[in-house]
């Protein structure tokens, strides 16, 4: 269902995912519309660096060593986000400024890294407003993590992306189906809360609302 939301001032923080240059840059990896999520974060970032909110970036930096399963490269380096390769710096739309934290993580979700949930109570966030890549993985595994430590985790739609659209908006949504204590919201809603403002979002209080299909995918994603 959709109701009106307003975020309490001062308990809400913006979470960057992931957003490194393999997206676009790494044929292996390439999100297709990389460009377009990183414009939306860039926006939820200039809100969020306006309205005097703390901002936190996350990246994947990956160690193969306790990993018997994981692609490796013939150097038996991860095959992916690995430290120092090309392409796994922060992307130039969405660099840190100095006093924004990098949380470093070597897993999924952002809150393997101790340094997520000190940085919340450090800084009293009841919110964290999500994005980043890749939105059936990173994302989805902060967001689950997130609504299990009893964060209320704002979804931000078209600041994900994935390695196909049919990825990302499936990955949307089964997010969405679960996403209790939290909300769904495109980028300029999104940015609307940031400043202080109220914005019509999407929420559930039960347990898997949207039931989509093949064929309902598309439009079920785009009316949350």
């Amino acid at each position: 269902m959709h109701q009106t939301l307003t975020l309490p001032p001062g308990r809400a923080g913006l979470l960057l995912i992931d957003m490194q240059e393999e997206h676009r840059s790494d044929t292996r990896y390439l999100v297709p519309d990389y460009d377009a999520v990183a414009a939306n974060c860039a926006r939820l970032l200039a809100a969020a660096r306006a309205a005097g909110m703390p901002v936190l970036h996350s990246i994947y930096l990956v160690e193969t060593a306790a990993r018997p399963f994981h692609p490796t490269g013939a150097d038996g380096r991860s095959a992916f986000s690995d430290a120092g390769a090309p392409g796994s710096e922060i992307s130039p739309e969405v660099t840190p400024r100095p006093g924004e934290e990098v949380i470093v993580k070597q897993d999924a979700s952002v809150f393997t890294a101790p340094a997520l949930a000190a940085a919340i109570d450090r800084l009293g966030l009841d919110w964290l407003i999500v994005a980043g890549c890749w939105s059936e993985a990173c994302v989805a595994a902060t967001v689950k993590d997130g609504v299990e430590r009893g964060v209320h985790m704002l979804l931000v739609k078209d600041a994900c992306g994935s390695g196909s659209e049919a990825m990302h908006q499936t990955a949307v949504l089964n997010m969405a189906n679960r996403l209790y204590g939290g909300a769904v919201a495109d980028s300029a809603r999104a940015c609307a809360l940031i400043g202080g403002g109220a914005a019509r979002v999407w929420t559930t209080d039960l347990p898997v609302p949207v039931k989509f299909t093949w064929d309902s995918a598309a439009a079920d994603y785009a009316a949350l």
